[in-house]
């Protein structure tokens, strides 16, 4: 009776030590203090201008033991474009461009990314801006993680670097201002660098 009571008991311990453990993705906030998302544009064809947004904000899971990247967010306030010319970024500001006034936030989202290689992923998600919401994708690499040499005698933060590249049209939004006479590019290439705390 004993026997038979303990082997269900034995079994089920095995299978548990069997089961593989999975490390809980950690949460990381974006350090607003390290971050940078600008914006390249053409400009008839003599240059790009160069242009940033000075507010951002966003968060996103990472499980570092599996490269499991998962609820990624990422807001950026679109009344703080900044392109170092003030009557150009009033414009862009404006109902031309951005709307900042009706729409004040752009926001990229991806629930899951696809790991392409050891430090890199691709991020397959949603671009809102201007009240739509479509596809965009990231190419991302993970340049290191690691405890910060900045931090106080008590606690020093675990940071991690990103770098992200993408691009999206414009006018795929509504913002048709000077695409159909070229002297403003249409496609919007997008330079994402980071920072991110785990918390």
């Amino acid at each position: 009776m004993r026997t038979a009571f303990l082997l269900p008991l034995a079994l089920c311990a095995h299978l548990l030590a069997a089961a593989p453990v999975h490390a809980q993705a950690a949460k990381y906030e974006l350090d607003p203090d390290h971050i940078t998302v600008a914006f390249l544009v053409d400009h008839i064809g003599y240059a790009k201008v160069l242009g940033l947004f000075r507010s951002a904000r966003g968060s996103y899971r990472f499980d570092e033991a599996t490269a499991t990247l998962s609820e990624v967010r990422i807001e950026v306030e679109t009344a703080s474009v900044f392109s170092n010319q003030r009557k150009r970024d009033d414009h862009l500001k404006g109902p031309d461009f951005l709307n900042s006034g009706e729409f004040p936030r752009m926001v990229f989202t991806a629930s899951s990314a696809r790991r392409t290689s050891e430090r890199n992923f691709e991020i397959n998600g949603q671009l809102e801006l201007l009240g739509k919401s479509l596809p965009l994708t990231l190419q991302a690499t993970w340049n290191k993680s690691a405890e910060s040499p900045m931090g106080g005698p008590l606690r020093k933060p675990y940071v991690m670097g990103v770098s992200a590249r993408g691009s999206f049209k414009r006018s795929a939004y509504g913002m048709n201002y000077a695409v159909s006479n070229g002297w403003v590019g249409d496609e919007v290439p997008l330079i994402i660098e980071f920072e991110a705390v785990r918390q």
